[in-house]
C-alpha cells in the first residue's frame, strides 16, 4: 500500500487515478485523517472497478465454457481436457488467488511501509525495488523448471488425477500445453500482488478478461483443426496474455533495479532501505493452505474418474457456475487485504479487527444472495447458458441438480477466503490456515469416498460443501485468538440472520422458477426476485443494520418518508 505523499493534486483524484490508471511511482494513499478523502471511499471505487472487470471476466468465462459445452459437449473429448485444466486451476489458486497474494501483498506492504520511513529519513535503498531484485529472477526460474518437469511427467500425471479414464492420450497432449500456465500465472500473479499493495487495482482485476480473451480465441480459429486441443492451447495463449496486460503497470509502479542514496553508507541503507524478507518459514505454510484448499478439487476429478462418462463435465459446469457469487463476493476482500497488511504492519491491530469484522459480513451478503439464486434457479440457469449443439437435455438436469448441491458450501468457500487473508496479512508465519484446510480436505476424501458409491456427482459435491464449512469454522474460531480480536458474536449473530433470509428467497425462486418456461426469461426474472426477497428478509430480521449503520437506516428512512409526503 502506497503511503501519502506531497504530490499536491487533491487527494480524491489521486485515489481514482491510483485505482484505474496507475501513476509512475507508488501511487499516494488516500489519509485517513480528517479534511482529505477518508480510506473507505477510495476503497468502493477500488472495489467498483475490481467488481466490474471481475464480473466481465467471469461473462467471458461463461461465454468460453458455453463455447466448450457447444462444441466438445459432456463426453470423453471434454473429460480429457478437464482433466489437463486441473493444472491451470490449481496454478491459478497457488499462484494467482492464494500463496502469492498472501505472500507477496504483505511483503509488499511492509516495504512501502519502510520505503516511507526511509523517505524522510536519509533515502536508503528503495525497499520495494529490492524485494523485486531478491525474489523475481528466483521465482521465474524454479517456476520454468516445474513447468518443465510437468510437460516431461505429463502421462503419470495424468494417470494420477483420473487412474480410471479411457484413452488417457488426449488429456496427456492437453496437459502439456497447460503445463506452461504454471510459468505465465506465477508471474501474473506476482505483478498483481506488486500492484495491488500499491493500491492499483485496474489492470489486475482485468487478468481473466485477458485470460479467456486468450483462450476463446484460440478455440475458435483453431477447434475444427485441433479439436479440444485448441482449448488447451488457449489456456496456454491466455496466460501469457494475463502477464502482458500488467507489465506496463508493474514497470511504472515499482522500476527496475535499486535506487541509491548519495552519500549513504552502504551498512546504513541496508538497516533503513533493506528488503523485506520472504523466508522459506513464511512460505511453506502459506504454501500448504493453498495446496490443501485446492486439492479439493483433484478429490472430485479423483473420484469421478471411475463414474460414466460426462461425470467430470456435470462437476466442473456446476462448480464453475456455482462458484461466481462467492468470486464476487470476494472482491470486498481483495481491496481491502492490503489494508489490513499495511495496518498490521503499523500496529493498528483494532482498525485491522473493525475492517475484517466489516469484511466477513458484506462478504457473507453477497454471497448468500447468489447462493439463493443458483439454488433455486440452477436448471434454468444450465439450461439457459449451456443446452446447445452437444449439450443435452439430460447434461443440464445432471449439472443443475449437482449445482444446487455445491450451492450449500458456497458461504463456507467465501469465508475460506476472506478469513485466510487476515491471518498471512502479518510478518509472521502461521501455521494455522493450513492445518484447517487439512482438516476440512480429511472431511472431503473420506465423506466423498462414501458418498460417491451411494449418490455419484452429488456426494462429491455434498462431501466438499462439508469439507470447506469445516474449514470455515475452524478459521473463524481461531483467527480471534490468533491473529486479530474480532468478537465472534458481531459476525455469527448477523450471518445467522442472513442465512435466514437466504433460505427464504432460496424457497421463493425455487417456487417460481417453473412458472416461466422460457429458461433466459425465467432466470432473469429470478436476478430481481430473489435479490428483492431476500433484501424484504434482512430488512425484517434486521440484519441490515450490520451492514449499514443504524443511524443512517433511520436518515434514510426519513428522507424517503419526506419525498413520498411531498409527491402525494
Amino acid at each position: 500500500m502506497p503511503v501519502t505523499g506531497g504530490s499536491g493534486r487533491s487527494p480524491g483524484s489521486t485515489a481514482l487515478r491510483s485505482c484505474s490508471t496507475g501513476d509512475d511511482g507508488g501511487a499516494p494513499a488516500p489519509p485517513d485523517g480528517n479534511g482529505a478523502t477518508p480510506l473507505g471511499r477510495f476503497l468502493v471505487k477500488a472495489a467498483a472497478v475490481t467488481a466490474g472487470l471481475t464480473a466481465a471476466g467471469a461473462v467471458l468465462g461463461l461465454a468460453r465454457d458455453q463455447m466448450i459445452a457447444h462444441l466438445f459437449g459432456a463426453a470423453h473429448e471434454s473429460d480429457s481436457f478437464l482433466i489437463a485444466w486441473t493444472v491451470p486451476e490449481m496454478a491459478s489458486t497457488l499462484l494467482i488467488e492464494d500463496a502469492m497474494a498472501l505472500l507477496m501483498v504483505p511483503a509488499f506492504s511492509h516495504a512501502l511501509a519502510r520505503k516511507a520511513a526511509a523517505r524522510w529519513e536519509d533515502q536508503g535503498q528503495d525497499p520495494v525495488r529490492l524485494l523485486v531484485r531478491e525474489t523475481l529472477p528466483r521465482l521465474l526460474v524454479f517456476l520454468a523448471a516445474v513447468a518443465c518437469l510437468l510437460v516431461a511427467a505429463a502421462p503419470w500425471v495424468v494417470s494420477l488425477l483420473a487412474p480410471g479414464l479411457p484413452d488417457p492420450g488426449l488429456a496427456v497432449q492437453c496437459t502439456r500445453m497447460t503445463a506452461l500456465t504454471v510459468l505465465t500465472f506465477g508471474v501474473a500473479g506476482y505483478l498483481s500482488a506488486a500492484l495491488r499493495a500499491h493500491r492499483r487495482f485496474l489492470t489486475p482485476a482485468a487478468i481473466y478478461v485477458s485470460y479467456n480473451v486468450g483462450i476463446i480465441a484460440v478455440m475458435a480459429a483453431l477447434h475444427a483443426v485441433w479439436g479440444v486441443r485448441a482449448a488447451a492451447a488457449g489456456v496456454a495463449a491466455g496466460g501469457l496474455l494475463m502477464v502482458l496486460v500488467q507489465l506496463p503497470s508493474f514497470l511504472r509502479a515499482v522500476g527496475a533495479g535499486t535506487r541509491r542514496a548519495w552519500g549513504v553508507p552502504g551498512s546504513r541503507r541496508a538497516r533503513v532501505g533493506g528488503a523485506t524478507p520472504v523466508t522459506f518459514g513464511l512460505i511453506v505454510p502459506v504454501l500448504c493452505f493453498a495446496v490443501f484448499r485446492q486439492s479439493q478439487v483433484l478429490v472430485e476429478r479423483f473420484l469421478a474418474a471411475s463414474l460414466p462418462p460426462g461425470a467430470i463435465s456435470h462437476l466442473n459446469y456446476a462448480q464453475k457456475v456455482a462458484q461466481m457469487p462467492m468470486v464476487l463476493s470476494l472482491m470486498v476482500c481483495t481491496v481491502t487485504f492490503p489494508a489490513v497488511a499495511r495496518a498490521m504492519a503499523d500496529g493498528k491491530r483494532d482498525r485491522a479487527r473493525r475492517r475484517v469484522e466489516r469484511d466477513l459480513v458484506l462478504a457473507s451478503f453477497a454471497v448468500l444472495t447468489g447462493s439463493a439464486l443458483v439454488i433455486g434457479y440452477a436448471p434454468q440457469i444450465i439450461e439457459a447458458l449451456f443446452e446447445r449443439g452437444a449439450f443435452t437435455h439430460r447434461d443440464t438436469l445432471a449439472t443443475a441438480s449437482v449445482m444446487r448441491v455445491y450451492g450449500l458450501g458456497l458461504l463456507g468457500h467465501c469465508l475460506v477466503g476472506a478469513l485466510s487473508r487476515p491471518f498471512f496479512s502479518t510478518a509472521r508465519p502461521t501455521w494455522f490456515p493450513a492445518l484447517a484446510m487439512g482438516v476440512g480436505l480429511l472431511v472431503d476424501i473420506v465423506a466423498g469416498a462414501i458418498a460417491v458409491r451411494w449418490w455419484g456427482t452429488h456426494g462429491i459435491a455434498a462431501a466438499n460443501a462439508a469439507g470447506v464449512s469445516t474449514s470455515a469454522a475452524l478459521l473463524l474460531t481461531g483467527l480471534g485468538s490468533r491473529i486479530v480480536p474480532v468478537e465472534l458474536r458481531k459476525i455469527i449473530a448477523p450471518v445467522s440472520r442472513l442465512t435466514v433470509a437466504a433460505a427464504a428467497a432460496c424457497a421463493a425462486g425455487w417456487a417460481a422458477a417453473p412458472l416461466v418456461p422460457e429458461p433466459l426469461l425465467s432466470a432473469a426474472l429470478g436476478c430481481l426476485l430473489v435479490p428483492a426477497v431476500f433484501v424484504v428478509t434482512v430488512a425484517a430480521l434486521r440484519a441490515l443494520e450490520v451492514i449499514i449503520p443504524p443511524r443512517r437506516v433511520a436518515r434514510l428512512v426519513s428522507e424517503l418518508t419526506v419525498r413520498f409526503r411531498h409527491a402525494r
